[in-house]
């Protein structure tokens, strides 16, 4: 991990557990259950609700989306660098500001529209790492989160956070 993300929990390695992957996935399912089942978090003043249906292997949709891709649900497979980084999501959510990020923030952030559902994506600063919320009446909810591999992605993410920046503050003037 670079230093500029150093503040963020040790990644849960797959090579930790002797390449076991039930093991494993325990592991970081019991990280998932601790971060947001027995404790729970606060984004912006709202609570995190979990999305629980439809489960998979007796875990609710939040985790699976948290730790898998693909666009089917029925298909969606285990990803590997999700999975490492399962602790970081509730530290990445407890670290926002609801507040325009600075260039000293930890989190960066923005907002889109999917359908009519207002969605923060809060980033690290390098983009290699993106968490989406779905903000809800009196309630958020973590949608899904990855690792960002490929260096377009990342532009991608970067060009969408300085033009909602760039939109904001039009609209301020």
């Amino acid at each position: 991990m670079d230093d500029e993300n150093n503040w963020l929990p040790e990644l849960l390695l797959l090579e930790n557990f002797g390449g076991d992957w039930e093991n494993y996935f325990n592991a970081v399912y019991q990280v998932f259950e601790q971060d947001f089942e027995q404790t729970k978090p606060r984004f912006a003043g709202h609570k995190v609700n979990l999305k629980r249906h439809p489960t998979y292997n007796s875990k609710s949709a939040t985790f699976w989306h948290m730790i898998s891709e693909g666009k089917d649900e029925s298909e969606r497979t285990p990803d590997i660098r999700r999975c490492e980084r399962i602790a970081w999501i509730k530290t990445i959510i407890e670290e926002f500001q609801e507040i325009q990020p600075t260039k000293n923030s930890k989190v960066l952030w923005w907002l889109e529209m999917r359908g009519s559902e207002e969605r923060y994506h809060l980033a690290l600063p390098d983009f290699t790492y993106l968490i989406v919320i779905a903000k809800r009446k009196d309630f958020v909810l973590p949608w899904t989160a990855f690792y960002v591999e490929y260096e377009h992605q990342r532009r991608k993410y970067r060009k969408k956070y300085e033009k909602y920046w760039e939109s904001v503050g039009s609209q301020k003037s």
